[in-house]
Order: C-alpha cells, then sequence, then structure tokens
C-alpha cells in the first residue's frame, strides 16, 4: 500500500526534534550557522571546577562558531579556502578553467569535456558545491566527472567568490538570490545558456545538482528556471524561500522550515522539473524535516509515495521513495539514509563532505536524470 510522505517522514522527524531554546541560545546557534550544530550549554557540576571547566568548553565553542558566522555574512573576510589538486583527467578528456560574465556578476568556472564525446556530449551537469568547498574539491569528492564519462555528459563546476560570501556559500538564504533575473540564480541561469549553445544540449539533457548550500541553490533554480533545467539533485538541501536573512537560515536549517517566502513563481509552459533528493537522517547541519519540505514544495501538500524500497549499501540502510506528478511516473525520489550525517553519499575520501559508505549519490543523481529513476540502485 503507499504510504503518504508525512507518515514516512514522521518517526525520523521524532528523532530528530530540537530541544526548546532561550534567548541565549538562540545567539549562539545564529553563531553557528554554517557548521555542525554544537550544544554550547554548559551541564551543572557538584563541585566549581566542573563548573568552570564546562563553562570554558562552552565559551570555547562559541567563539569557534562566531567565526563560523562572520564567515557565511556576505561582505566578511576569511581565510582563503585551500584548493586541493585538480581532479585527474582520462586521456582525451579536458578539464578546462574559464570564466562567466554577464549583466548579473562575474564567476569563474571549471568545465569538465568527456572523452567519450568531447566534441558533442550528450548532456550538461551544474554542479555546485557546499559552503568551503571549490569546484577542484567538489570535483574530486563527488567523481562526478568519472560518472559523467561513462554516460558521455559535460559537467560545469561553478565557483563562489569569498568576496560574496567568506565561507564560499552559494547565498540562499538572501532573498535577491531566490528570484529569476537575479544575483546568483540569474549568473547561474546565464552560465547554463551559454554552455547549453556552446555544446548543443537541448533544455531536456540540462541538469542541475549540488550539496547543502550548493543543494539550495540548485533547489532555487529550478524552481525560478524551469525552462533551463530538466531535472535537480539535491542533497542536504533546502527549500526556496525557507529562509530570508542570516537568523532565518539558522532556524530552518536547524528545525527545518517549509518554503513560501520567497516570491511566487510565474509557470512558464515546460515540461515538469524532476528532482532527486537525498538526506541524512543524522544530519546534524541541515535537519530532516528539510528534505519532506523540498517533496512538498514539488508536489504539493501530502503527495503519496507510489513505491517505497528499503534496502543498505555499504553499511548504511536507506528508504527510497518515488513519487508521481501531474500524472507522470518518476517526477521525484527521496533518499533518506539512515545514520548519515552531513555529507555526499558514496563520495571519495579525498574530497571535503563526503561519506565513502551509503548509496552513491553521482550515480543515482545521473541515473534519475537520463532514465528517469528505473533502474535498480546500486
Amino acid at each position: 500500500m503507499p504510504k503518504s510522505l508525512a507518515a514516512n517522514m514522521r518517526r525520523m522527524q521524532r528523532m530528530m526534534r530540537p530541544a526548546k531554546l532561550t534567548k541565549k541560545s538562540q545567539s549562539i546557534l545564529i553563531a553557528s550557522a554554517f557548521a555542525p550544530f554544537t550544544a554550547a550549554t554548559p551541564k551543572r557540576g557538584k563541585a566549581g571546577n566542573s563548573q568552570a571547566t564546562a563553562a570554558g568548553h562552552a565559551f570555547g565553542t562559541m567563539v569557534k562558531n562566531m567565526r563560523v558566522a562572520q564567515g557565511m555574512i556576505p561582505g566578511n573576510r576569511q581565510a582563503p579556502i585551500t584548493r586541493p589538486v585538480a581532479p585527474r583527467v582520462p586521456q582525451g578528456a579536458q578539464y578546462l578553467a574559464r570564466q562567466h560574465r554577464c549583466a548579473q556578476g562575474t564567476r569563474g568556472y571549471q568545465l569538465y569535456l568527456p572523452a567519450s564525446a568531447p566534441k558533442a556530449p550528450r548532456g550538461l551537469i551544474l554542479m555546485l558545491h557546499g559552503c568551503g568547498q571549490n569546484p577542484d574539491d567538489f570535483a574530486i569528492g563527488t567523481h562526478m566527472n568519472a560518472v559523467a564519462e561513462k554516460h558521455g555528459l559535460a559537467v560545469a563546476y561553478p565557483a563562489q567568490t569569498q568576496r560574496h560570501n567568506a565561507r564560499g556559500c552559494w547565498n540562499w538564504f538572501v532573498a535577491r538570490h531566490q528570484m529569476r533575473g537575479m544575483g546568483e540564480p540569474a549568473i547561474l541561469a546565464s552560465l547554463t545558456r551559454k554552455l547549453m549553445r556552446e555544446l548543443d544540449v537541448p533544455r531536456d539533457q540540462v541538469f542541475v545538482a549540488g550539496l547543502s548550500a550548493g543543494g539550495a541553490m540548485a533547489a532555487i533554480l529550478v524552481d525560478v528556471y524551469p525552462d533551463v533545467f530538466a531535472a535537480a539533485g539535491i542533497h542536504s538541501g533546502l527549500a526556496r524561500g525557507a529562509a530570508r536573512d542570516v537568523s532565518s537560515a539558522v532556524g530552518a536549517m536547524r528545525s527545518g522550515a517549509p518554503g513560501g517566502s520567497a516570491p511566487a513563481v510565474i509557470r512558464a509552459k515546460h515540461s515538469p522539473v524532476r528532482r532527486i533528493i537525498f538526506q541524512g537522517d543524522a544530519d546534524g547541519t541541515v535537519h530532516l524535516s528539510n528534505a519532506s519540505h523540498l517533496v512538498t514544495a514539488a508536489l504539493g501538500d501530502a503527495p503519496t509515495a507510489t513505491r517505497i524500497t528499503r534496502n543498505a549499501v555499504r553499511k548504511v540502510g536507506y528508504t527510497r521513495s518515488e513519487f508521481s506528478g501531474d500524472g507522470a511516473p518518476g517526477a521525484l525520489e527521496l533518499w533518506l539514509l539512515q545514520g548519515a550525517g552531513h555529507a555526499w553519499s558514496g563520495g571519495r575520501v579525498a574530497g571535503s563532505y563526503t561519506d565513502a559508505n551509503g548509496p552513491d549519490a553521482s550515480t543515482q543523481m545521473v541515473r534519475f536524470f537520463l532514465a528517469g529513476g528505473a533502474d535498480k540502485a546500486r
């Protein structure tokens, strides 16, 4: 029997339900917006020394998180993000450093052209890194180039600059970056259109994927540019409109928040945008409930799964729920990963924010993009 999304999520959400916060605790949490949340309230001890030790630990945690918070605010400066060694490229393939300029701004990007189809790739994936990452790091950690090579796909990795966000986060929580024709969505859509013309790739073969802040921006892009993207892969992300500023971003990440605060989108005639969503149920940075908000934002309230599969890959159990939309099967897949944290599932340890265990998110995303989700999980 098909089960509703709410029923499938209820038990996990109870496990992830946050404790009530005091005003002091809220101020500390705001400071830790884009890092795993750590309780900073000292426990009462019987002796004065134990109280002092706990208080000192709490203060240290608060200072560390304050540094993170300062880094997430656009305009603040922070130490440069370390650039890892560039990913290995097979013979005949290319990994090019480029820059894209448009009316809304300029961003650098890396472009992978597969050896299997260097001049006429089968499709294009726009890959959006998370906070504290860059294109090389993200390419290595997700091993998306290797997956794309098997299918003749080109991959573009835009780079967020520390000038626009000191932690290198895409500004998904800022109102002007949640709208069509403005800010970062306009830059990324412009870049994608340029590559579509250059590589002669139609809209039906253009996809976007991202992790965390990149996942949230991917959700924004398919919402406001459904005429550009056919499908999205969202890993540990949030719905468009879940936040409007830093404070509400913290609340959405810690407790979950539905979309809706962003301006409504005027829907043009286009084929439906399909989505595949990955979320760990032990993610201490982006709350589990944000996955359900992504589903309802795409399909409406109380969607019902047409198929539910439970299995395990490399010691990580998962529940895969498939949904139809507008009468079309395979409109959305939701992968809930048991015990998984804030990391790209099935990634490579050489990259940051990756978990080598669990289903291979890159492989599953590309399978979903190209085949409509008919393949077996692996």
